[in-house]
Order: structure tokens, then C-alpha cells, then sequence
């Protein structure tokens, strides 16, 4: 395909990894920024271009929480949800699992009970109104510790709101071992919650292996140094068990060096389930719509195949079987029509 990008922009997707906070466009985080002028983060959009320009990891880490100390009050955090949402309309989304670190809200100061009630009367209000279904992974900052892993896992099973169905594990990974969160995690698989927890983004295969055998994991997050251990590749490819790839994400974070190496390749080749994802999309100057022209490029998909990818992620989903179907047959009705044209 000369230009996949027409084709993509109407073709109906769900969307697996992303941050909420992180999803913040430069409007919004520009606003957020104005009502709290002790923060360093730049009021205006432009200049907010060359702050998201990330020296490695590290530094991604250090803006990111710049801004999540943008969110300060249940009145920003209802404003921050429904905005993503509206930006993921536009896109053609029609399901996305947002994850969401209730802990560095909370430890700011938000009421827990006044958190939960901003989170779910945006997610109602952005189905009824934009047509958008949002789901929750509540993550546990890795950067935080235990401290926050122990009030995650309390928030999640004993507040847990209608719309969560995930448990996850988000920031650095280096020094940030998988397994001692394993007390929390079983918390949350107890309770019914699914696990999905990064692994293997700016660390090796171990960091994986670790997220599949101490937190049982059913979708890794990211993934990105799977195929250097080819193993790892069988069992995630014989299991079924999906990587959540954010191509320019890697490349932003100085996780992968260069988008034409990027790994996804030889996942796609040992027959991993791969969906793709924006991960922190304004921060990274993308949107899914973007990662799947991405995508295409390198692994030399048309429309069907394209189309396939989008499927890859419904059937990823925790959605339930009857909302797959309905978005499934979407994303075969418009690529049936678009290739009749």
C-alpha cells in the first residue's frame, strides 16, 4: 500500500495499552498546567513538543510524573478521562482498556471513593455520548514499591470499580524485579481481575519469564527483547498469550534504537498474537491510528492484513464474547466495503 493511512482511519479498533495520564493531548495538559502554575510543565501546547523530547527511559519517567502531578482534583481527573476518550473517537476506537495508576492520584491527595467516581462517570458518559467502551487496568508504579503495590491491590479489590477488569505493573523495569509483587498480584487474580503486567520493554527475556511464571500473566506489556530468547517465543506463540507492542513508544523511550529493527517482525514470524498499541500517544507525538501505518510498513501488510491486526486485538481483549463479535464483524463489514469500492 502506497499510503495505509485513509484505510486505517476508518477502520474500527480496540486499543490494549495505554496510559491514562499519558494519553493527556497537549491541550489538555497545557490547561491542567495553567490551573496549577507551580508545576514546571508548560502551559503552552507548542512549547509542550519539546518537552515530551525524551533523553532515554529515565527521563520519560521524570516528565511523566511531571505531569501526573497535573491531576489533582476528581474535577481534573472526570476532564482527563472524557478528553482521551473523545481524542480515541476520532480515531475510530470502539474499545480501549486504559490503564490507570490510582496510587499517584490518591498519595496527591484525591479522595479514593471521589477518584473512582470521576473514572466511571467519564467511562459512562464517553460510551453513551461518544460511543467509546472503557475498560480499566489499575498499575502498579513499579518506581513506588511496595507501598504502592499494597494500595493498588487494596483500591482494586476493595473499591473496585464496574468498569476494571485488569491488574498491572507499569514504570521501570531495571532494578524493578517482577517477583515481588507476586502477594499482590494473586490479590487480584483472586478477586477476578485479569494480569497484565510490562515486562521485557528496557530489560530481557528473564523480565518476561518472570511476569509469566510469579504473575501469571495474560498479556505481556510490551514485550520488546522476546525474540532474543527463542524459547520465550514458542510458549508465548503455543499459549497464546499476546504481546502489547508500541513501536514509536520504543523508539521515544530509547528502547529499540531503530523502528526498522523493531522486533515486531520476529514476533509476527514465530506466530505470536500481536496487537499494537500507542502506550503514551501525545507525549510520544502519535496516535493508534499512526502505529498501525507503522505496523503495516513493516510487516508489508495491505488491507486485509491490516484488518487482521485490528482483530488480533479484539480477540486480545478482556471484552466479553458478545462485544468482540459485534466489533469483529465491524472491521470485516468496513473492509469488505473498502475493498468493493
Amino acid at each position: 500500500m502506497t499510503d495505509p493511512l485513509p484505510f486505517i482511519a476508518g477502520l474500527p479498533k480496540a486499543e490494549l495499552h495505554v496510559h491514562h495520564v499519558g494519553s493527556a493531548s497537549p491541550r489538555i495538559v497545557a490547561e491542567l498546567a495553567a490551573r496549577h502554575p507551580d508545576s514546571k510543565v508548560p502551559t503552552d501546547p507548542e512549547a509542550l513538543v519539546d518537552y515530551f523530547v525524551f533523553t532515554d527511559f529515565a527521563h520519560f519517567i521524570e516528565v511523566y510524573l511531571s505531569v501526573v502531578d497535573l491531576i489533582r482534583t476528581p474535577e481534573d481527573v472526570r476532564l482527563l478521562t472524557y478528553e482521551v476518550a473523545r481524542d480515541m473517537a476520532r480515531q475510530n476506537i470502539r474499545y480501549a482498556e486504559l490503564t490507570v495508576t490510582p496510587f499517584s492520584s490518591t498519595r496527591r491527595g484525591i479522595d479514593e471513593k471521589a477518584f473512582m467516581a470521576a473514572i466511571e462517570d467519564a467511562r459512562l458518559a464517553a460510551e453513551r455520548e461518544l460511543g467509546v467502551i472503557l475498560r480499566w487496568c489499575f498499575d502498579i508504579p513499579g518506581e513506588a514499591g511496595l507501598e504502592a503495590a499494597e494500595e493498588t491491590a487494596r483500591l482494586a479489590v476493595d473499591l473496585r470499580p464496574e468498569g476494571l477488569v485488569s491488574f498491572g505493573l507499569g514504570g521501570p523495569e531495571i532494578g524493578v524485579g517482577r517477583a515481588q509483587f507476586k502477594p499482590y498480584f494473586d490479590r487480584a487474580i483472586a478477586a477476578g481481575l485479569h494480569s497484565v503486567p510490562h515486562a521485557g520493554e528496557t530489560t530481557g527475556p528473564q523480565t518476561i519469564w518472570d511476569a509469566l511464571r510469579e504473575l501469571r500473566a495474560e498479556r505481556i506489556g510490551h514485550g520488546t527483547s522476546a525474540p532474543q530468547d527463542h524459547e520465550l517465543l514458542a510458549y508465548l506463540a503455543e499459549h497464546r498469550i499476546p504481546l502489547e507492542v508500541c513501536p514509536t513508544s520504543n523508539i521515544a523511550t530509547r528502547a529499540v534504537t531503530d523502528i526498522d529493527r523493531h522486533p515486531i517482525r520476529e514476533m509476527v514470524a514465530a506466530g505470536v498474537l500481536v496487537t499494537v498499541n500507542s502506550d503514551d500517544p501525545p507525549m510520544f507525538g502519535t496516535d493508534l491510528n499512526h502505529e498501525y501505518a507503522v505496523a503495516a510498513r513493516l510487516l508489508e501488510l495491505d488491507e486485509r492484513g491490516i484488518a487482521e491486526l485490528a482483530k488480533n486485538a479484539v480477540e486480545a481483549s478482556f471484552l466479553d464474547a458478545a462485544g468482540k463479535a459485534r466489533i469483529a464483524a465491524e472491521i470485516d463489514e468496513y473492509t469488505a466495503a473498502w475493498l468493493a469500492r
